[in-house]
């Protein structure tokens, strides 16, 4: 049960970055190195990224990527120490990878359409519940450490 509800989460990553751009593109193609190696090096970093926050939202968070399977414990280390969402940045980069990979302006499009819905979500809904459920904490973390781009010094604990 507890592997199935990690499985379910995982439906969002999937539609945002395989199933709208598949949706969106009707031409994928590769127009030869100088788009492949960038876009793939992107699309691999970013799924990186993305590995790394999923494992720390179910070791230490121990909830799901998901809103309705939210994680029970705040992260702050690793990636998080650095920027409050790691997990949409390593997903922008993989539409970035994308786009690149197959010469897509719809993908690109895409993308930016994904950075301003998760803006305004992160706004007006993660934030404010996150403030609620871990009160002070977030509060104190929100105000050290940016939501979109990355402080290369880390947050102290």
């Amino acid at each position: 049960m507890k592997a199935l509800r990690h499985i379910f989460s995982l439906l969002l990553p999937a539609t945002a970055l395989v199933i709208i751009p598949a949706c969106i593109e009707d031409d994928f193609h590769l127009s030869g190195l100088w788009t492949t190696i960038p876009g793939g090096l992107l699309i691999c970093a970013g799924l990186a990224v993305m590995g790394k926050t999923i494992w720390m939202f179910i070791r230490i968070g121990k909830g799901t990527l998901a809103p309705w399977d939210p994680t029970r414990q705040m992260v702050v280390s690793g990636l998080y120490r650095y920027v409050r969402n790691p997990m949409i940045l390593g997903a922008l980069t993989v539409l970035a990878g994308e786009a690149i990979l197959f010469t897509s302006w719809p993908i690109a499009v895409w993308a930016v359409a994904f950075f301003i819905v998760n803006t305004l979500y992160f706004i007006f809904s993660e934030e404010p519940g996150l403030e609620k459920r871990f009160g002070q904490a977030y509060l104190e973390y929100k105000k050290n450490v940016p939501r979109w781009i990355p402080r290369w010094r880390k947050r102290q604990n």
